[in-house]
C-alpha cells in the first residue's frame, strides 16, 4: 500500500529542528512537501530533507493525505480549516488558537469533514513523559498538583531587572517569535501544563485566580472535575538561571514527579503515530482538536480573569488616589 503523505505547513526554527526532521525520518509516511509564507526557505528546508517545495499551499493540501503545522497559532487555525475542508487529516501545533472562536472554527471544519487530528502537546508523546501521564491517570486519587513552567526566553534586561520588567531576548531562535511576546507563557507554555493535568485530574472547572507577576508571568489556581486543585506559574521572562519546569502530584498514593524528558524530533515521531493510528482506526485521538479547543477555552479564560483582576487593581488605585 501507498505510505500516507504528509505535507509540512511552516519553516521557522520548530520546523527545521523537530517537525521536518521527524518527517523526513519517519519509516511510516512519505513526506510530501512543504510550504511556508516565505518561500526561499519553503525551498531550502524542503531540499535539506529531500522532498518538494511548494508556492502554493493549496497545491500542497492536494498532494497531500494530512498536513503538519509549525506556525504561529493564529496563522494555524485558518490554513487548519482550510486543509480540514480539502480532506487533509491535521497534526497541529499548540495552542491551536489564541481565540475560542477561531480553535472552535477549526474543530468544526474537522468534524464536518470527518478528518482525524492530533495535536502535538510535547508531553503527551515524549517517551518518558507519555507513560507517566497514563499511569497517574489511571491510579486517580489525587487532590492537589503544583506545576511551574519558567523559560528565559525574555529575561529580564538590567534596567528592568529591578522591576520584573522583561527588556531583553535570549539568545535562542525562539526569542524572535512575535506571538511569543506578545502572548507570553500563559499561551506558549500553558497548554504543555494543561496537556498534563486535565488527563490526571479532570476537566477545569473553574479558574479561581489568574494573578500577573513579573514580566509576562501568570498564577493560576485551577478546580478540576476531579474535586482536586492545582496552581500553575507559567513564565517565559524568568532569569535564566531559575529556568525549570516541573509538575508534581499529592493524593493517596503520596506525592509523584513528573520525569525529565527529552528528544522532540522523537516525541514528534509519536504524534506522527498517533495520527496515523487515528486515521486507521477511526477512532478519535486523546489529543485531538477537541482537545486543544478546551484548552483554548480555559486559557481564555485566565486572560480574562487576569485582565479583570488587573482592572479591579487599577481602579482601587485610583480611588485611593483620589
Amino acid at each position: 500500500m501507498t505510505k500516507p503523505r504528509i505535507g509540512l505547513l511552516g519553516t521557522g526554527p520548530w520546523a527545521g529542528r523537530t517537525h521536518a526532521p521527524a518527517l523526513a525520518a519517519h519509516p511510516g509516511i512519505a513526506f510530501s512537501g512543504v510550504w511556508g509564507r516565505r518561500p526561499e526557505a519553503a525551498a531550502a528546508l524542503a531540499a535539506a530533507h529531500g522532498t518538494r517545495a511548494y508556492d502554493d499551499v493549496d497545491a500542497l493540501l492536494a498532494a497531500s493525505d494530512a498536513v503538519a503545522f509549525a506556525l504561529p497559532p493564529d496563522v494555524q487555525a485558518p490554513l487548519a480549516a482550510r486543509a480540514a475542508a480539502a480532506g487533509c487529516h491535521l497534526l497541529l501545533d499548540k495552542p491551536v488558537a489564541t481565540s475560542v472562536a477561531a480553535a472552535r472554527e477549526v474543530a468544526e471544519a474537522a468534524g464536518k469533514a470527518g478528518v482525524a487530528s492530533v495535536v502535538f502537546c510535547t508531553l503527551r508523546f515524549a517517551a518518558d513523559t507519555a507513560p507517566w501521564i497514563e499511569e497517574q491517570a489511571a491510579l486517580g486519587g489525587w487532590y492537589l498538583a503544583q506545576a511551574h513552567w519558567l523559560g528565559a526566553l525574555f529575561p529580564p534586561g538590567p534596567a528592568g531587572a529591578s522591576a520584573g520588567v522583561s527588556t531583553g531576548a535570549s539568545a535562542s531562535a525562539y526569542a524572535a517569535s512575535p506571538w511569543r511576546r506578545e502572548k507570553g507563557g500563559l499561551w506558549d507554555v500553558g497548554p504543555h501544563v494543561l496537556s498534563v493535568l486535565l488527563p490526571v485530574l479532570g476537566d477545569v472547572t473553574g479558574v479561581s485566580a489568574s494573578v500577573t507577576g513579573a514580566g509576562d508571568t501568570r498564577h493560576l489556581v485551577l478546580g478540576h472535575a476531579s474535586g482536586a486543585g492545582s496552581t500553575v506559574t507559567l513564565s517565559l521572562s524568568a532569569p535564566a538561571k531559575a529556568a525549570n519546569a516541573g509538575i508534581a502530584l499529592f493524593g493517596d498514593h503520596g506525592r509523584a514527579v513528573m520525569p525529565s524528558w527529552a528528544d522532540a524530533v522523537g516525541s514528534f515521531g509519536a504524534a506522527v503515530d498517533g495520527l496515523l493510528g487515528a486515521v486507521r482506526s477511526g477512532r478519535a485521538h486523546p489529543c485531538d482538536v477537541r482537545f486543544g479547543l478546551r484548552v483554548t477555552e480555559i486559557l481564555a479564560e485566565a486572560e480574562a480573569e487576569a485582565e479583570a483582576e488587573a482592572q479591579a487593581e487599577a481602579q482601587a488605585e485610583a480611588r485611593l488616589a483620589d
